[in-house]
Parts: C-alpha cells; structure tokens; sequence
C-alpha cells in the first residue's frame, strides 16, 4: 500500500506508548489490503489531542493511561459499554461526530472465559483507574462475588469498590486471594517501577491465577514469578491483542478470522522485541 491523500489514520495516545498496538493494526492493514495506517503518540495534552482527532478527520484513537477517564469530557456520545464504567479506550470519528467505546471490558471478559476462572473464588484487584473500571465490572458481570479493591488513591479505591457492590482495602498487607490481578504500571517497561513485583511473593504463592494487565513487557516480573511457581497466568499482552481485534473492527468495519489475529499477534511480538533490541 502506498500511503495517499484518501489513507485514513487511526492513532494510540499515551504517557508511556508502546509499538505493540502499531505493528498489530498495521499487520492487519496490510494483509487485507486497506488502505489505513496507524501511529502511536505520547501525550500529556488529552484535550486538544481529542479535538485533533476531530479536526484532521483522524479515523480511530486508542486511548491508554492516564487518560482513559479524563477524554470523556470532549467526547460527543458515550456508548454503553464505556458509559457503564466510565471509561474510554476507544474513540471512532465518523465525519467529525466522536463516540466512544472500552473495548478492555471485552477483552477481560473474553479472558475470563478463556480461562475458565471459577466465579467462586475470591479475587483481588490492585488499582483503581480507567482499566481496573473495566476489569472489575468484566468481574462482576461474570458472576464473581468476592472481590477487593486495592488502591494507593483511598477516594478512588473506594469509590471503584462500591460501584460495584465490593470491598475496598487500603493495603495488600495480610492479605490472600485466588485470583490477583494487577492493574497499576508497576511492572511496566520505562517505568520507575519496571522491576518491582505488583503483589508479595506470598501472595503469589497462595494464588491459583495471577493476571498482569501490564502489556510491556508480556512478562512482567509478576508474570515471570508465577510461572516460576507454577500458576496459570494472564498476560497483558493477551488483553490488548484481544481489544486491538474490537478496535480494528470498529475502525475498519472488517474483523479478521482468528487465525490472522493469531497471525499478527504473533507478528506483533517479534518485532517488538526486534525494535526492543536495537536500542
């Protein structure tokens, strides 16, 4: 594809953006033929990024920490699945009217089933932003009743916790669960924390599933503990392949077979760690 006046560009916005999103959406335009392209931007700006996207008639936006909750205010609709928890990570343009979607809750809730996670068992969050919102609401519309709420931020913390009928807790101290689920960057690459573990050892040990939202890297000093104990891990790197599929689907009005989402999931992680290797 040769890139013309008519190629229509979707973007990701975000403080620490990765290629993983890039090279997936991409992938996918060239083996289909579209004539879309897809670039990746780090921003601090969220409003006037927003009001760019509409200006320049920019197709799609992924939207990633930190500003998941803060872009709704210059959004024209908010659909029902990011109206229900207040939280966007999409946003789709068509002809200068924005509407915005979270296609994390899919995800999540696709992983839950995937992995056949019991309902039963008791499960801790840790985090309270825009994509805890999603994790803890794909939670509790699977049929999940004991689940806590773990955040630095009280206010916040607490306020997740009770949107959904939860606990909250002020501090993993003393603390177990059968499922933990980290949904902070710590464990992110670049970050100030990128080699500090989410949740204690201990914890780690007593869990039956360890689920890491962070993306970069798919193996998280949390993800790479777990498997070293022997537990069944989610990976970030699981979720935003399967959200990237809703957002491509959104832009695109095509949605690829599953062997070609396989194909350029696949794709996506070689040639991160590629671009990881040349720096």
């Amino acid at each position: 594809m040769i890139i013309n006046k008519d190629t229509k560009l979707c973007i990701s916005v975000s403080a620490r953006p990765s290629n993983i999103g890039t090279t997936f959406h991409n992938y996918l335009y060239q083996k289909l033929g579209l004539d879309f392209v897809y670039k990746a931007f780090q921003v601090d700006d969220i409003e006037h990024v927003v009001k760019g996207v509409r200006a320049l008639g920019i197709r799609g936006c992924s939207v990633s920490m930190p500003h998941k909750e803060t872009c709704m205010a210059f959004i024209d609709e908010l659909t029902e699945s990011a109206a229900a928890i207040q939280s966007v990570n999409t946003i789709v343009n068509d002809n200068g009217y924005l509407k915005a979607y979270n296609t994390d809750y899919i995800a999540i809730y696709k992983l839950i089933e995937k992995y056949q996670l019991d309902k039963k068992q008791s499960v801790i969050v840790l985090g309270s932003g825009g994509m805890a919102k999603a994790v803890v609401a794909a939670f509790k519309n699977a049929g999940f009743s004991q689940l806590k709420v773990c955040a630095r931020n009280a206010e916040t913390g607490s306020n997740l916790a009770a949107l959904y009928g939860f606990e909250y807790i002020p501090s993993l101290n003393g603390q177990t669960a059968d499922i933990i689920v980290n949904v902070t960057p710590i464990g992110m690459q670049g970050g100030s924390e990128e080699n500090m573990l989410s949740f204690p050892e201990t914890m780690i040990q007593a869990a039956h599933t360890v689920f890491d939202v962070v993306a970069m890297p798919a193996e998280t000093p949390l993800i790479k503990t777990a498997q070293k104990l022997g537990k069944q891990t989610i990976s970030g790197a699981e979720v935003i392949v399967l959200q990237a599929v809703e957002q491509f689907a959104l832009y695109t009005h095509q949605r690829p077979s599953d062997e070609l989402v396989q194909e350029a999931g696949e794709y996506s992680r070689q040639m991160v760690l590629q671009l990881q290797q040349q720096k």
